[in-house]
């Protein structure tokens, strides 16, 4: 998380009286003191029965001491709606409370919660089912903060054989809130005595802080280490995103830091010829753009989301991508890392595959690959090769190398071009929106949203585009605004339908003839006999 130095950490805990709300304040004080930060915290004690909660408001200034030359930070004595780093709940309601006190901003709020309830004194008064909607709940925390982890808390105390505010302590030592190392959390916990030394309190405090820990912190890293592969080329070894200058020059600043993702991932998926494609598309968009709004004032965001969504759809998935991705040795060593295995300890994995008729026929060119595709019509059942193939193995991994070394192979298939043609039947709806009016190819631009998944997901998806540009983009009688309303509106029903129904329903309601009926083969199936008795 990216805080300015020259502002605290804040941090808000809720806690039902004795659950040692007060107890964990004191711990997360004495670790930022221990660890040589500033810090500082207050307390508005709750009421009986169930009505609300003890509230502690913790700052921590994010810079050492050690480095303010003698300075001292000023800090709050309460908590200023929207404007916490964190609020850390032991109850569900309690949390939804204190969001819907306008606590956590959505752009700026980490909420770690309990899923664990304690019924109010309200709910418990009503003759039939009073209890709030958990789901209902959950759906609160999820929309008002910038990330949230719920758990049962209450049930992971119990089971260390501690109490909540042990486990509480863990879940924000996992979050990395604040710039303190595990031992010092732990070291606190244990009152400053060596492991071996701490008592039986300390230690049932530290397996329950150490089962948050992992609860909260698995995740995180898990979805950091997504994010890298995902922003990155996914090389054996760090790949530098920066754009080469002979190509930085030709584009604005505001679009350069995705464009020099796509470009890397493009030039990664095939060869400097394909990245310079992909490019050359870029360039006409931005040359659109720049006609349609010559003062930038929308900030490029036509070439921007091109250069998203082009990346995307230039780079498809095939057997020859899958097969690279699997077979590198990045992939070998996350793997092992996710299962903690020692150097000494052999890890064996196994990939399933299941690729059909259209997956080969993809690599071979078109008039082979749609006899073969039409064989496969014919049959009673689609063709497929259910394959385990063991990537620990020499003969596994050969055979995956051997698969990704047909890259070559993708521009001679039947896919290749098929992918390509689509790809400039976009591009140029995006273009000649652009030059008509600059929301309508904005609108035509954001529908490669729709291009996602593999297989028939992929193919529906790119179906739903061409069918929402052919028919909208130039709805007969409409106005560029109303086209561009018209546009977005059925993007966002294909995106929030995966059926169709309701794509098909905002295509008529805009003017625009529903998506043609395609035809699905009824396959007869002979029953076995039944068993005699």
């Amino acid at each position: 998380m990216n805080i300015h130095t020259t502002q605290p950490i804040t941090l808000l805990v809720c806690a039902l009286g004795g659950e040692g709300g007060g107890v964990l304040t004191e711990w997360l004080v004495e670790t930022a003191r221990h660890a040589g930060y500033a810090a500082q915290s207050t307390s508005i004690p709750g009421v009986a029965q169930r009505t609300g909660a003890t509230t502690y408001y913790i700052e921590v200034f994010p810079v050492p001491l050690a480095e303010l030359g003698g300075r001292r930070p000023v800090f709050s004595l309460s908590p200023v709606p929207g404007a916490l780093d964190a609020i850390v709940s032991s109850e569900l309601l309690e949390t939804a409370r204190q969001i819907g006190n306008g606590m956590s901003a959505p752009a700026r709020t980490l909420v770690i919660s309990s899923s664990g309830r304690t019924l109010t004194t309200a709910e418990r008064m009503t003759l039939g089912d009073g209890r709030a909607d958990s789901e209902r709940l959950l759906e609160v925390i999820k929309a008002f903060s910038r990330e949230h982890h719920v758990f049962d808390m209450g049930t992971m105390a119990r089971e260390a054989g501690t109490v909540v505010s042990a486990v509480m302590l863990g879940a924000v030592a996992g979050s990395g809130l604040f710039p303190f190392p595990r031992e010092v959390y732990e070291h606190v916990v244990r009152g400053g005595s060596a492991p071996e030394q701490a008592g039986k309190m300390a230690a049932a405090s530290l397996r329950g802080f150490a089962l948050a820990f992992e609860t909260v912190h698995t995740p995180r890293e898990q979805a950091a280490m997504v994010s890298r592969l995902l922003a990155t080329t996914a090389q054996d070894e760090p790949a530098s995103h920066a754009l080469p200058h002979s190509v930085a020059q030709l584009f604005p600043p505001q679009v350069q830091g995705l464009l020099a993702l796509g470009h890397a991932r493009v030039l990664d998926y095939q060869d400097a010829s394909y990245a310079r494609l992909y490019i050359e598309r870029l360039q006409q968009v931005l040359a659109a753009e720049r006609a349609a709004d010559p003062a930038g004032a929308h900030g490029y965001a036509i070439t921007h989301e091109m250069a998203r969504w082009l990346a995307l759809w230039m780079a498809f998935d095939d057997i020859v991508r899958v097969a690279e991705l699997k077979s590198r040795r990045s992939r070998a060593a996350r793997v092992r890392r996710e299962v903690r295995a020692g150097d000494e300890d052999i890890v064996k994995v196994y990939d399933h595959f299941k690729p059909g008729t259209p997956e080969f026929a993809a690599l071979l060119p078109a008039s082979i690959a749609h006899r073969l595709t039409a064989w496969d019509r014919r049959r009673k059942a689609p063709w497929a090769l259910p394959l385990k193939v063991g990537s620990h193995s020499v003969f596994g991994m050969a055979s995956l190398r051997m698969l990704a070394s047909l890259r070559w192979l993708r521009r001679r298939g039947s896919r290749f071009a098929e992918e390509q043609a689509l790809i400039e039947r976009w591009l140029a709806a995006v273009l000649q929106g652009t030059r008509g009016d600059w929301r309508l190819g904005h609108e035509i631009a954001l529908c490669g949203r729709l291009i996602k998944g593999y297989g028939s997901t992929n193919e529906r998806g790119k179906q739903n585009l061409l069918h929402v540009v052919s028919h909208l983009a130039e709805l007969p009688g409409a106005s560029a605004a109303a086209r561009a309303d018209a546009i977005a509106a059925a993007r966002e029903a294909a995106l929030a339908d995966d059926a169709g129904k309701a794509l098909d329903a905002a295509l008529v309601r805009h003017g625009a003839p529903a998506r043609p009926v395609v035809a699905q083969p009824i396959r007869w199936m002979k029953r076995r006999p039944a068993s005699s008795p």
